[in-house]
């Protein structure tokens, strides 16, 4: 192993002591620049780390810090899958007919060169100023790169698999439920997951507008209205905090859902080790409990949405307002997911039991 070498793949150890390096020079930096009473940069640009991190405390008592990052997270997710949903079937229609790529290839194409700050007051004039016309603006902001993306990968679709289906007599829906749609939408998520940055920014702006809240609306109040640049920083903090672990999240999410994308590199890395260490056995077993503790909590707040036999709050509600049908939504597919999971592992064993059974007898 060599750090300097080009294209060197370094162990996950050395991975995780460079990555705190980098981050403890960024903060050394960081306080280089802002200590002392006369610091390099002044504190009204940026302000010392101390101050940024005592700045979430003032926000939670003062700005319901967690109301509105919640509400940002609600819109992000509602625009995602509004997106999503809109992109791929006017993907795989633009891509796979002639007539219609012939007719909005080129208009689709030319729609990412829209400025989207220039277009919100059609949004606006549309939807009027609250929650709905800024989850469909950032939807737009989103399709927008997504939907040529999505054509770009159905060209990308191997030959070998289509000549096979065809010469195995699989009509035109048969072809794109076998091939094109599991290769395109396996390729996709990786799309859909750098996208996210982008879609804080659209999001973060359209939040300036109106007075339902957010981070952007937080943003806007304590920077232009009261000059508190430390929860300024601290805002932009959260926003990348939140970003890398969405980016985490989907990452988790696309190795279940296309696990044949990792297959190759996770029998190198199992080739490579002698057995599972304790560590990564108890990791394991945590990791589920703390997945299946929150499901259990979600379904009981979920009950209680419209029982109250929690708590009179409705929590999903207060926390994310209209948006909160995205998270429902989406915390119901991943139950379906894991819930067929544990339905095939268990009808496997019991095939399996079977099988020994008959075998004895």
């Amino acid at each position: 192993m060599n750090l300097f070498k080009l294209g060197d793949d370094l162990s996950p150890t050395t991975k995780i002591i460079l990555v705190i390096s980098g981050v403890g020079l960024i903060f050394l930096l960081w306080i280089f620049l802002t200590y002392g009473e006369t610091p390099i940069m002044s504190s009204g640009i940026l302000p010392p780390p101390w101050r940024v991190f005592t700045a979430f405390g003032d926000m939670y008592r003062d700005n319901e810090l967690i109301r509105n990052t919640c509400l940002s997270l609600g819109m992000n997710l509602s625009g995602y899958l509004e997106a999503i949903l809109l992109s791929i079937p006017l993907g795989f229609l633009i891509g796979l007919w002639p007539v219609a790529r012939s007719m909005f290839q080129r208009p689709v194409d030319a729609l990412r060169y829209v400025p989207l700050t220039a277009v919100i007051g059609l949004f606006i004039g549309l939807f009027g100023i609250g929650i709905p016309m800024k989850v469909h603006f950032l939807a737009f902001g989103i399709l927008i790169y997504l939907l040529p993306v999505v054509v770009q990968r159905l060209d990308e679709v191997d030959d070998v698999y289509l000549k096979t289906v065809y010469t195995l007599g699989a009509n035109a829906w048969q072809t794109i439920r076998t091939v094109y749609f599991p290769a395109v939408i396996s390729r996709l998520s990786d799309d859909i997951r750098v996208l996210t940055a982008i879609s804080w920014t659209y999001i973060i702006f359209a939040e300036m507008m109106g007075s339902e809240g957010g981070i952007g609306a937080m943003i806007w109040r304590v920077g232009q209205r009261q000059g508190r640049f430390d929860k300024i920083w601290a805002l932009l903090v959260l926003i990348m905090i939140i970003g890398i672990v969405q980016d985490k999240l989907f990452t988790i999410a696309d190795r279940h859902l296309f696990p044949h994308k990792y297959q190759q590199a996770e029998s190198a890395t199992k080739g490579k080790m002698k057995a599972e260490s304790l560590w990564a056995v108890i990791w394991t077993y945590l990791r589920k409990s703390l997945f299946w503790t929150l499901i259990g909590a979600y379904l009981l707040l979920f009950i209680n949405e419209f029982t109250g036999m929690i708590s009179s709050v409705r929590i999903f509600h207060y926390l994310f307002d209209r948006t909160a049908i995205a998270v429902h939504l989406i915390m119901w597919v991943i139950i379906v997911v894991k819930g067929l999971e544990f339905y095939r592992e268990w009808a496997a064993d019991r095939r399996k039991s079977n099988v020994q059974a008959s075998q004895t007898t």
